[in-house]
């Protein structure tokens, strides 16, 4: 049985981005959705990762020894950016499949607009953990959690986010069977 680290982007301490009128933040979001995935994934062994410190994080994730790795985030830039978009380390192959897979769950679940899938250096934002894990390695960014409108469109779309989630895990594991 394939093995994906589901890591929860930013930590209690450090909740990152907060959407103002919900008072909700990006890892209060992305726990509640990381264990809704992992009840929903079959035949995958999801393993909730949290962050202690992010210069730690690619090592922890690496000792879990997993066969990819999805990290949950949500955007945030000025209350109107919209969008979905995934991030991989710009020479990895099989990061780029993965980023694929689940840009395109993720676009058709939310219908928010598509911003593609971006490669990332290790200089770049989310860089150094897509460049310092062992397996290909992949920044989900959904919808911009400060943008109301987006964050309103996800809270009524939740079911449809798990399943897609739970979709493109299963998918990228059986493609990771076949290669």
């Amino acid at each position: 049985m394939k093995v994906c680290a589901l890591v929860i982007g930013h930590k209690k301490s450090s909740p990152g981005a907060v959407n103002e009128s919900s008072g909700k933040s990006e890892f209060e979001f992305n726990d509640d959705l990381a264990r809704e995935i992992e009840e929903k994934v079959n035949g995958v062994y999801v393993q909730r990762v949290y962050r202690r410190t992010y210069s730690a994080l690619p090592n922890d994730i690496n000792e879990l020894e997993p066969d990819f790795i999805v990290s949950l985030h949500c955007n945030a830039f000025n209350k109107s950016a919209s969008g979905t978009e995934v991030l991989y380390y710009h020479r990895s192959e099989a990061g780029k499949k993965i980023a694929k897979i689940l840009q395109e769950k993720l676009v058709s679940a939310l219908r928010l607009k598509d911003r593609g899938i971006k490669p990332k250096t290790s200089e770049d934002r989310g860089g150094f953990l897509l460049k310092n894990t062992v397996s290909p390695c992949v920044i989900s960014e959904p919808f911009f959690i400060d943008n109301d409108q987006d964050f309103d469109i996800v809270s009524a779309k939740l079911p449809q986010l798990v399943d897609a989630y739970a979709q493109a895990i299963e998918e990228i594991s059986f493609l990771l069977d076949e290669n």
